[in-house]
Order: C-alpha cells, then sequence, then structure tokens
C-alpha cells in the first residue's frame, strides 16, 4: 500500500516552521525550504494542493493560519494524506477545546509530539480517534482562553474502546424510546437523445441511519440485492422468492459494519454509532426505473420565432407524487418575448440563464402535463450562428420511490436486555444530472 506522509510540517504564514515530524529517511529534514522557494514565495498556494518538486511530492492545506505541508518521495495515496490532516485536526481540536491555530500549537507542543507519534507509524495512518487515544494519552492540552467550548466528558465504561472493537460507539447509553430512522436516498443521473434513447443512465445512492438506542446493540440490515439473496439462499437451502434482485456496484461501507461477515454471509451486520450516520453508498447502472419521461419539439421559425412544445411524462405509481418539480428548456440569447400555455404549475422566461422555466409544485403519477411557448427572437445583422440547442434539464424530488428499485427486506435489533425497537424507513429519488437533448 502507498504511504501516506514521509514527514509531516506545521507552518505559519510566515513560512516560519512551528513544530515537523519526519516518519521516514527517505527525505531530508531541508525539504520545507523548497516549499517555501517554489510555493509560497511564488504565491502559488491556491492554484493546487498537490506539487511535484525534484523528486518528492508536496500536500499542503491551510487550517486557520497554519500551512500542514506532507512530504512524499515515493508512491503516496493523496486521498489517505488528505484525510489524515482532516482527522488529525479534528483530533488536534478535541484536545485543545476546539481551537487550531499558531498559538495552540505553540502552547502545546509536548502533546503534539505524542499524538503525531501516536496517530502514525512509518508513515501509515494509525486510529484517529479522539474518544480512543483520551483513554491512555489524557494529558489536557493547552486551551485557549477565547475557546468557549466544554471540555470533553470521560467516556464511561470504555473497555471494547481500547481493544479498538468499538470505537465509534460509547457503553452506557439509555433511551426511553428506542427507534432507529433508515433513508435511502438516491441521485438519478440520466442523458436522453432527441429520439428518447437513453445514452447514459446510472444511480447514485446512500443509506443514512439516524438510531437512539440503548445500550451496545447488533443490527442486521437486509436488502433485495441479488448476491445477498443468492447467498442466503445457499445458506438456507431454499429457493429465492419472486421479486425483483439488484446488483449493486461501488458499494462503501461505515467503518462499523463488519466486513468479515459481509463477505463470508453478504449480510450487512454493524453496531450503530450513536446518532446520525451514513451506513453505505453504492451505484446502480442496471435496470433504472426513470421516474420521469421528456419528450420535446422545439421547432425554428426562420430567424425571429421559435415554437417550443414539452411533455413530461411520470412513470411512477398514480398513488405517488414528485414535489419541486423544475424543467429548464434553453432558448436562445437574442429572445426578446415569451408566450406560454401550460396545463398545470407556472413556466416564465429566466434571462439570466438564457432558459424558459417550468414549476411544479406537486407533480402527481401516471399524468401528462404540458407546456407550449412562443419564442419571439431579436434578429441580428451580423453572421448567424447555428443554435447549439443545450439539453432541458430536470429537477425534481419523488418521496418513496427508488430508480434503483433497492428495498428494504428486513432491519432486526438485537440487544441483551430484549428491548423493543420502532423502525422508520423512507426512500427519496432526487435529480442528479438529468438531461435531455432537444
Amino acid at each position: 500500500m502507498p504511504v501516506a506522509a514521509s514527514a509531516i510540517y506545521f507552518l505559519n504564514l510566515r513560512g516560519d516552521v512551528l513544530i515537523n515530524r519526519l516518519y521516514r529517511d527517505d527525505v531530508g529534514g531541508n525539504m520545507v525550504d523548497a516549499f517555501r522557494m517554489h510555493i509560497m514565495q511564488t504565491k502559488e498556494l491556491g492554484t493546487c494542493p498537490v506539487r511535484q518538486i525534484g523528486g518528492c511530492s508536496f500536500f499542503y492545506m491551510r487550517i486557520s493560519n497554519v500551512y500542514i505541508v506532507i512530504v512524499v518521495s515515493s508512491n503516496a495515496n493523496v486521498a489517505c494524506a488528505f484525510k489524515f490532516v482532516v482527522e488529525a485536526v479534528s483530533l488536534f481540536k478535541s484536545y485543545f477545546g476546539g481551537s487550531f491555530d499558531e498559538d495552540a500549537i505553540r502552547n502545546n507542543f509536548v502533546l503534539i509530539y505524542e499524538l503525531l507519534d501516536e496517530i502514525m507509524d512509518f508513515g501509515y495512518p494509525q486510529n484517529l480517534s479522539p474518544e480512543i487515544l483520551k483513554l491512555y494519552i489524557t494529558q489536557e492540552g493547552v486551551r485557549s482562553p477565547f475557546s468557549s467550548k466544554p471540555s470533553d466528558k470521560p467516556v464511561p465504561n470504555a473497555t471494547l474502546q481500547v481493544t479498538g472493537a468499538v470505537g465509534w460507539r460509547r457503553e452506557g447509553l439509555v433511551y426511553k424510546k428506542n427507534e432507529v430512522f433508515l433513508d435511502i436516498v438516491e441521485s438519478v443521473n440520466l442523458l436522453m437523445s432527441s429520439k428518447g434513447s437513453v445514452l447514459r443512465c446510472d444511480v447514485t445512492g446512500k443509506i443514512l441511519m439516524k438510531c437512539f438506542l440503548s445500550g451496545m446493540p447488533d443490527l442486521k440490515l437486509g436488502l433485495n440485492d441479488k448476491i445477498g439473496l443468492e447467498k442466503e439462499s445457499q445458506i438456507k437451502s431454499r429457493p429465492i422468492k419472486s421479486g425483483k434482485t439488484i446488483e449493486l456496484d461501488d458499494v462503501t461501507f461505515h467503518q462499523c459494519v463488519n466486513l468479515t461477515r459481509f463477505n463470508s454471509e453478504k449480510t450487512v451486520s454493524f453496531v450503530p454509532p450513536d446518532g446520525e450516520f451514513e451506513l453505505m453508498k453504492y451505484r446502480i447502472t442496471e435496470g433504472v426505473n426513470l421516474p420521469f419521461r421528456v419528450l420535446p419539439t422545439i421547432k425554428e421559425l426562420g430567424r425571429t420565432r421559435m415554437e417550443v412544445n414539452v411533455k413530461v411524462k411520470s412513470v411512477f405509481g398514480p398513488k405517488m407524487f414528485a414535489l419541486g418539480v423544475v424543467i429548464k428548456v434553453p432558448v436562445p440569447k437574442q429572445t426578446a418575448k415569451t408566450n406560454f400555455q401550460v396545463s398545470t404549475g407556472r413556466a416564465k422566461y429566466n434571462a439570466a440563464i438564457d432558459c424558459l422555466v417550468w414549476k411544479i409544485r406537486k407533480f402527481p403519477g401516471q399524468t401528462e402535463p404540458t407546456m407550449s411557448a412562443d419564442v419571439e427572437l431579436i434578429s441580428t445583422m451580423g453572421e448567424k450562428k447555428s443554435w447549439t440547442r443545450p439539453p432541458i434539464q430536470m429537477e425534481f424530488q419523488v418521496p418513496m420511490f427508488t430508480a434503483s428499485g433497492l428495498r428494504v427486506r428486513f432491519l432486526k435489533v438485537w440487544e441483551k436486555s430484549g428491548y423493543n425497537t420502532v423502525e422508520w424507513v423512507r426512500y427519496i429519488t432526487k435529480a442528479g444530472s438529468y438531461e435531455i437533448r432537444c
């Protein structure tokens, strides 16, 4: 695995080194001079956060009045390096009372060196959880007199967290009403040709959870994904029940998910963090259910007139409805006057974006509203350039509908005390890049 850092420097705005730590011997101690000379003095700090100078790579980020610079001489994991910087700053803030600036660094040299030794080993990031590190690095940072953030309470009964088993949840949580809220939020991306054929279509989704559960519960989530259902049928020696199955691509999980169990059983099992978090992200490229079909007809009548007719059909069920639907139909820049006829909603010409904007507050399913517009154009004496016809764009939000067809089959909660839980599941589909060529 590529390293994340060979050395890390903390500089003030003048370029003075406040503190530094060398993790590997493949970079020299004077690397910061190259950063000052080739980046800070040339005023190129805001152009790109990654620079190659000689045989070394420099990754830098400004936090308050401090520049954090990571130097690597070999192949490096850039995303890991920047993620390390963000998490390290959050860790320092938790020790310094919420502040991270030049004064906080100068007042906490010893503590920062101790933390830097713990959170990275030979260029590879380690555990950066403030809750876990505070269990064995108990020294308190010198807090700024302007910091109003109260000191963090000690974590009670954190034996599991010391071992690294559950570093994202503390024990001893108690709720009168144990509830789990689960939201499946999807963004559908579409590029359709003027003839109605789909050129590009995919869905990016995420599962958001909000848990208010007592104790240390173990949750198991079942989805209608194809691989998971096939694995379940093998374990239980029974055929798959009829129903739509989907194939999830590019799945990423929150750290709480038991990956060993997912690889073997294809089930999403986890001990959830307290409160709100993102359980997983995914992508769907096949079998996408498009919520809307757009049928545009645009006729250019000479150089001074256009006729625009747009029909939008909602494909989802008649008991559903979309909210905040906006259809943007591009028109030429020399548009002078427009006259609209709409079957529902409101339409107007927006000169700032050169579009006819049709808004429908509530769009029922299985309906086909239409918009017609007569557009008058200003005749120009200059050379006529052909209008490129940018694509029509849509914005919408459809509750209780998923373009991917993803469904929650079950959400089970186990806890040793055996309390009852209430589970709430909600589906939302939004427009990502939803474009139709005309």
